[in-house]
C-alpha cells in the first residue's frame, strides 16, 4: 500500500506524558494517559475475577445502591443494561438503577458530526454528574469517550468487545430488485449516508466513485431515513450497535481491511465505564467486568489517537486483533492503522505486530505507531482538516 509525504513530526504531535495515570484535563502537550487503574495481565486466570468480586462485595457492604449514567437512545440504555446484568449477578444484593439523559450530541441532530467544535458531544453532562456524585459510574461506548478524561474522572473498566467492524447496510428495495449486497455492487454514483468523516474518507479512498449524504440520528431513525430517502442506496453503521439491539439481520456486507477496505474507529465494539477518580468502591467492583485482552487494545488504539490529535473526531482508522506468537512466544497484538484526507486522495497506513503484556506497552506501542505516521505526512493531513474545523466554543 503507497505511503505519502515524509514529514518530520511537529511539535503539535510530540507524545503526552507518559508519567503520570491522573487524567488532568490540560492541552495535548501537556495530558499525561487518562487515568486507568491496573488490570490482570492478559493470562491472568479465573483467580483474579475471583479476587476482584470479593474485594467489590467488601467494598460495597455499606452501599447498596449504585446510579449508573448513560444516553436516553435504546442503544445506550440497551447497553447500560449489559453492564448492570454483570454488575447485578457479581453483586445480587445490590441494586444498580439506570438513569439516561440527552446530550449535546443527542439533541443536535442536524450539524455533521465533522462540523461540531468541541470535544465530548455524548460524554460530558454525563461527567458533569459523575463529578457532582449525582452518578456512581457512566456506560460508554469507548469509541464516543475522548481519549484524555476530565480531571477527577478514571475508565474504571474495558468491557469484552463485540464485532468492532463498520458494516453496510443496502437499502432493501435495492437488494430485492438488483442484488447489490456489498460495495463493490453499487453503481458509480450511488449515495451513501454517514456523517462520519472517518467513514466518508475512507469509502472516497476505496471507491471515488460514491457520492456522501450526511445521516444523523439513533440506530433506528438512520435505517428508517434509509429506507425513505429516494437520494440514499445505503448506510455504513457500527455492527456491534445493530448486534446489540437485535437489528444485525438489516446488515449487507461487514467492512475491514479484507473486506471494503474500512478500518473501524478507535474503541469501536467495547464498552467503557467511567467512574469517579480515586472511588475504590467503584472500581474494585468494575475490576471484574475488565477485559484483559480488549483493554490492551483498546488502550494501543486511544493512545494512538491521544498522540495524534487528542480526542477529536477525525479520519483515523484502526485495526487490532491478536495473533499466535508461535512457539515460546506470547500472542502478539497486530495494529493497522490509517489516517486519510477528506477527500480520499491521500492517506498514510501503518502495520505492526508485537507483544503486549500491560497498559503502558499498550501506551507506548500506540504512541510509536502515531509519530510514524506523523513522519510519513500524517500531520498534514490532519492540519488541514482541523483547520476547517469550526473553533471550540468556551465551556
Amino acid at each position: 500500500m503507497a505511503f505519502f509525504a515524509t514529514a518530520r513530526p511537529s511539535k503539535a504531535f510530540a507524545a503526552p506524558r507518559t508519567t503520570d495515570r491522573q487524567s488532568t484535563g490540560q492541552p495535548l502537550s501537556a495530558c499525561p494517559p487518562e487515568a486507568r487503574p491496573a488490570i490482570p495481565n492478559s493470562s491472568s486466570s479465573m483467580a483474579d475475577t475471583q479476587d476482584a468480586a470479593a474485594a467489590a462485595a467488601a467494598d460495597t457492604a455499606t452501599t447498596k445502591t449504585f446510579v449508573v449514567g448513560t444516553r436516553k437512545s435504546p442503544l445506550a440504555m440497551a447497553q447500560a443494561e449489559i453492564v448492570v446484568a454483570s454488575l447485578q449477578a457479581l453483586l445480587p444484593d445490590h441494586t444498580f438503577p439506570i438513569h439516561g439523559m440527552t446530550t449535546t450530541g443527542d439533541r443536535d441532530q442536524n450539524t455533521a458530526l465533522y462540523n461540531f467544535g468541541g470535544k465530548g458531544l455524548w460524554t460530558s453532562q454525563l461527567e458533569d454528574k459523575l463529578a457532582a456524585r449525582e452518578l456512581d459510574l457512566v456506560v460508554h461506548s469507548l469509541k464516543d469517550m475522548p481519549t484524555t478524561l476530565p480531571e477527577g474522572c478514571a475508565l474504571g473498566a474495558v468491557t469484552r468487545r463485540e464485532d468492532a467492524r463498520d458494516v453496510l447496510v443496502v437499502k432493501r428495495a435495492h437488494v430485492d430488485a438488483h442484488g447489490w449486497r456489498s460495495l463493490a455492487d453499487l453503481p458509480p454514483g450511488s449515495v451513501i449516508g454517514t456523517s462520519s468523516v472517518r467513514r466518508i474518507a475512507q469509502l472516497a479512498r476505496r471507491y471515488p466513485s460514491l457520492r456522501f449524504k450526511d445521516v444523523r440520528g439513533n440506530l433506528q431513525t438512520r435505517l428508517e431515513k434509509l429506507r425513505t430517502d429516494d437520494d440514499m442506496a445505503a448506510i455504513v453503521l457500527a455492527a456491534a450497535g445493530l448486534q446489540r439491539i437485535g437489528l444485525g439481520h438489516h446488515i449487507s456486507q461487514f467492512l475491514d481491511t479484507d473486506s471494503g477496505g474500512i478500518m473501524h474507529a478507535v474503541g469501536q465494539g467495547a464498552l467503557g465505564v467511567e467512574c469517579r477518580a480515586g472511588d475504590d468502591r467503584v472500581l474494585n467492583m468494575l475490576r471484574a467486568l475488565e477485559d484483559p485482552d480488549t483493554a490492551l487494545a483498546c488502550a494501543t488504539e486511544r493512545s494512538l489517537m491521544r498522540t495524534l490529535e487528542g480526542g477529536c473526531s477525525v479520519p483515523i482508522g484502526v485495526e487490532t486483533s491478536w495473533v499466535d506468537g508461535g512457539g515460546a512466544s506470547k500472542k502478539l497484538l497486530r495494529l493497522r492503522a490509517t489516517v486519510v484526507s477528506a477527500d480520499g486522495k491521500q492517506g498514510v497506513d501503518a502495520e505492526v505486530m508485537e507483544a503486549v503484556g500491560s497498559i503502558d506497552a499498550a501506551e507506548e506501542l500506540g504512541k510509536r505507531v502515531a509519530l510514524d505516521l506523523v513522519s510519513r505526512g500524517a500531520d498534514k493531513i490532519l492540519d488541514v482538516i482541523n483547520a476547517k474545523r469550526p473553533l471550540e466554543k468556551a465551556a
